[in-house]
């Protein structure tokens, strides 16, 4: 075996090394950018990924595996001289076949993909609360539909106002934008919705477990976006309730 596949195996193996030794951080769940999910939607998402990324990572080990054992197995150096090797020129039923799987591997992941994007980023009918997230230059406001609107302005110097939910409640979430495209993302509760100037999308939430998670806007808008902080907080009803009550007083 020549130095140079050896080289090749070990940055292969320390890729791998380094992928698995990211993965594997203590930081919940597969990834930073994937935590463990708590909305069902976002668990939805998360399926999706491990579904499509897993088939994914079999097909590319598999190719690259084949590469290499071929580069291995025809080099030169294991050649007698002026070996040429077996000249193959078309073969109707391989072709039909390598063009026929990844077509349909390609449309079942398509058609999956799709199937999920209209399960949670369609709007809802059973909400149980109706919230109004609006992107602005640079921050955001949760208008509860109750005359309470919490005005969330981006900051780095600390934590922003949070976006209070109940826990075990279905809520329905509309995004829109004020001036320029914004993009609300907690990747544990949802995948990055738009919220675009002069058109609504939707998502939706239920949370049933009290606790605080952390997401940022994933729409480049401005000089001021990495100011974009998100902090989700679900509370208890009882706790929720005295938070709303607070919000109409100061409100008044």
């Amino acid at each position: 075996m020549t130095s140079r596949v050896i080289r090749a195996l070990i940055t292969c193996a320390g890729l791998v090394a380094l992928a698995v030794a990211l993965s594997s951080c203590d930081i919940g769940g597969l990834h930073p950018i994937f935590p463990n999910p708590v909305s069902p939607n976002g668990q939805d998402i998360y399926n999706t990924y491990l579904g499509i990324s897993i088939p994914a990572i079999i097909i590319f080990l598999g190719v690259e595996l084949a590469l290499l054992w071929v580069v291995i197995r025809y080099r030169r150096s294991a050649q007698p001289e002026g070996y040429v090797p077996p000249q193959l020129h078309g073969n109707t039923r391989l072709e039909i076949v390598w063009t026929a799987i990844p077509l349909l591997i390609v449309l079942a992941i398509a058609g999956y993909s799709f199937a999920e994007l209209q399960k949670d980023f369609q709007p809802i009918s059973n909400e149980q609360m109706d919230v109004t997230i609006s992107g602005h230059q640079f921050g955001w406001d949760y208008d509860y539909q109750n005359g309470v609107v919490v005005h969330q302005e981006g900051t780095l110097a600390g934590d922003v106002t949070p976006f209070v939910v109940p826990t075990h409640t279905l809520v329905k979430l509309r995004f829109r934008g004020n001036d320029v495209i914004h993009s609300w993302w907690v990747p544990a509760i949802s995948g990055k919705t738009d919220a675009v100037p002069g058109y609504d999308n939707f998502s939706w939430l239920k949370i049933d477990q009290v606790g605080t998670w952390r997401g940022e806007c994933a729409e480049l808008c401005g000089v001021g976006h990495s100011t974009m902080q998100i902090i989700v907080q679900s509370m208890d009803q009882a706790d929720f309730d005295r938070w709303m009550n607070q919000q109409k007083a100061a409100a008044k």
